[in-house]
């Protein structure tokens, strides 16, 4: 259903070192790029990430109550990019564990402030 997210960065080159490491966790490569845009996916029938700097030449901003979610697929998983993001200075915004009884998360911010998590169902 989603064919791929876009986040906005204020440094492409800084923002795309950190998407980079931490969703090559997840097998995910580039397969797009330009100047002010960068796009990461597992294969061309998977959804995407990608960033950008904004067209109409303002500062990028994170979403107030915009979120993605990036599924694994287990606790162990979610927990391995969870500790990836915080080493690779994301800013926590809840650590990964259970949240009820079948749902497992870790949720951060990357460099510019977007939010994000790693979840799996158990």
């Amino acid at each position: 259903m989603i064919g791929y997210v876009t986040l906005g960065a204020n440094n492409i080159e800084k923002a795309a070192k950190f998407y980079d490491e931490l969703l090559g966790e997840l097998g995910a490569k580039r397969f797009m790029e330009t100047d002010s845009f960068v796009a990461w996916s597992t294969g061309p029938s998977s959804p995407g990430i990608s960033i950008i700097k904004p067209n109409d030449g303002k500062a990028a901003s994170a979403g107030n109550g915009t979120m993605i979610a990036i599924a694994c697929d287990k606790p162990e998983t979610v927990d391995k990019l969870y500790k990836k993001a915080m080493d690779l200075g994301a800013k926590d915004e809840g650590p990964a564990g259970p949240r009820g009884d079948k749902f497992y998360a870790g949720y951060f911010r990357d460099p510019d402030g977007n939010k994000l998590n790693f979840f799996c169902m158990t």
